[in-house]
């Protein structure tokens, strides 16, 4: 794949420019492993990447919203028994642990938002190269002052969330707006995050050229560049890595 000829560089949100620390994945399998369940780095993977999948619009995730509603105890307690079957738990295991996990969860998932290491510098070295950069996201509102109170938002030129256009990752119409905002072609502009199945294949929908931020090594040749830390971009985009 190109990088050359690339006039603007977009980025995901949450788990890309804004980090949670510790994840909620680490927290979940932490109170697994302290339960006693034989949780393998296999499975850790396996769970981290169904998560990914889950939360990209997939049909597990509709059916749930569909049958849970405005019912938030109810949801993230069936997403507990979903992520413990996939951590290699049985269905009637999962179905038996679910409440506990959500209980657990909900007392003790109190993370901290952070920005990835590198990061600031990387975006100010593109900003010094010329390119224009923006952040597309799937939240539902309005974000920007979050970028505001993170300190990111001076190197933006502008921020799309999903629900202002009713278009979430992966479908392509979300990139679509965004192209028009940044004034550029599909095939100039690279879209940068960490969910290969909202992100990789969301921008490739598009046409925009994408790069995974894998900083975890959740994703098996996913087909695209690939950077586990921020200090690799510059680098990726001029084609040295």
């Amino acid at each position: 794949m190109s990088l050359t000829g690339i006039k603007a560089v977009l980025f995901d949100m949450d788990g890309t420019l804004r980090e949670s620390q510790p994840t909620g994945g680490e927290v979940f399998t932490d109170y697994a492993l302290s339960l006693g369940l034989p949780i393998t780095e296999h499975n850790r993977i396996l769970a981290a990447r169904w998560e990914h999948y889950y939360f990209a619009g997939s049909p597990e995730i509709r059916e749930d919203f569909q049958k849970f509603g405005d019912d938030d105890k109810g949801f993230w307690q069936n997403f507990g028994q979903r992520r413990l079957v996939a951590l290699g738990c049985s269905v009637q295991q999962a179905d038996e642990l679910a409440p506990a996990f959500a209980i657990h969860m909900e007392e003790n998932y109190k993370p901290k938002d952070i920005i990835p290491e590198g990061a600031i510098e990387a975006l100010v070295n593109l900003q010094q190269r010329g390119y224009l950069l923006g952040v597309v996201s799937n939240r539902d509102l309005p974000y920007h002052d979050r970028l505001k109170e993170l300190g990111l938002a001076p190197y933006f030129s502008f921020s799309l969330a999903a629900g202002e256009v009713n278009s979430w990752k992966p479908s392509p119409g979300i990139f679509e707006v965004a192209l028009k905002r940044a004034r550029t072609m599909a095939y100039e502009t690279v879209y940068v995050g960490d969910n290969y199945f909202a992100d990789v294949v969301g921008a490739r929908n598009a046409g925009l050229l994408p790069i995974l931020y894998d900083r975890l090594g959740i994703f098996d040749n996913p087909g695209c560049p690939v950077m586990t830390s921020f200090s690799q971009l510059p680098a990726l985009l001029n084609g040295r890595a």
